[in-house]
């Protein structure tokens, strides 16, 4: 079971932090040179709602592996602390996102209602989603560690 359950949570990991790395890193901007900003725009607006929930099912497969899996209580410690920071970016984003559609006409002239408002909420939309990043790959490190700890006796 444990190397089931590693399984899933590397290819979940794999799945979420690569995603959004080749998303943010590729598709964004190569979509933003072939379609122009707000088309792309339009297809980002589908898109981090697919990877929104990939990102819950992959915090919750984190949980699962840090229940079953005995190691050091620092490690624990800084593994719990990483996955609610995941947690929490989650929860950020998926507030955030309707607070941005909501400044977006996505009807056929296509227009941002409140540039100003829309462009700041966008701005922390993406520092939450690159905060959420980071810990992302914190969180690799000390699972990694964690996995390599001998348990501790009881």
């Amino acid at each position: 079971m444990q190397l089931f359950r590693r399984f899933l949570v590397v290819q979940a990991l794999m799945l979420w932090q690569g995603g959004f790395l080749f998303y943010a890193a590729v598709v964004v901007p190569t979509g933003t040179d072939v379609l122009g900003s707000f088309e792309q725009g339009r297809v980002t607006r589908q898109v981090t709602d697919v990877m929104n929930g990939i990102a819950f099912a992959a915090v919750m497969v984190l949980a699962w592996d840090q229940w079953a899996n005995p190691e050091a209580r620092r490690c624990r410690l800084g593994r719990w602390v990483l996955w609610a920071a995941l947690a929490t970016g989650l929860v950020a984003l998926a507030v955030l996102h309707p607070v941005i559609e909501h400044l977006v006409d996505f009807g056929a002239d296509g227009r941002v209602k409140d540039y100003r408002r829309f462009y700041f909420w966008h701005r922390v939309y993406l520092y939450v989603a690159a905060a959420q990043w980071v810990a992302g790959l914190a969180y690799v490190g000390l699972m990694l560690r964690a996995w390599g700890a001998k348990p501790q006796a009881a």
